[in-house]
């Protein structure tokens, strides 16, 4: 390799790393619509909310594991007036949680739950709702998480069985 190869290489990588970091750090790349004016930054510190990078203010990653021995499901969910993702109700499930007042809401630490057993289904919410982040744990292990799930409508599987 001749030195004017390698001086070229070497401007090539320099000017390369220098565009990166002259990059907008939310991600912003000059696109208009609704995301790019719904999609705060999330902070590197918000696992909750996908730890750095933009999301929507209503926009869900979900996961459930049916309890079948089958490989857990993995769906995404945006409603930001429209509706996008990979979720199978999209429109049902969007239509349902921006009818609830605070469907991620904790359960009360207070409350008494009945001891029944509804179910091996689990699932993970995460992402951003209402601008909030959301990170809730879901089962229907007792009367008050089976509660919790079913309030959540099409977001969730119905269980079967």
């Amino acid at each position: 390799m001749t030195d004017t190869m390698r001086r070229s290489l070497v401007l090539a990588l320099a000017s390369m790393a220098l565009l990166g970091a002259c990059a907008s750090p939310s991600g912003d790349d000059g696109a208009t619509g609704p995301t790019a004016s719904s999609a705060p930054t999330v902070g590197a510190g918000d696992a909750a909310a996908g730890g750095g990078i933009s999301q929507a203010d209503y926009d869900l990653q979900v996961t459930v594991d049916r309890g079948d021995g089958t490989p857990p499901e993995e769906w995404t969910l945006t409603c930001v007036g429209f509706v996008e993702g990979s979720h199978p109700e999209a429109e049902a499930a969007c239509t349902h949680l921006t009818s609830l007042e605070d469907p991620f809401a904790p359960l009360p630490e207070d409350v008494f739950c009945t001891q029944q057993f509804g179910g091996p289904q689990t699932a993970h919410v995460i992402g951003r709702w209402g601008g909030e982040p959301v990170d809730v744990q879901l089962s229907r292990t007792n009367g008050c998480l089976i509660s919790q799930w079913d309030s959540l409508g099409p977001l969730l599987p119905v269980p079967v069985g």
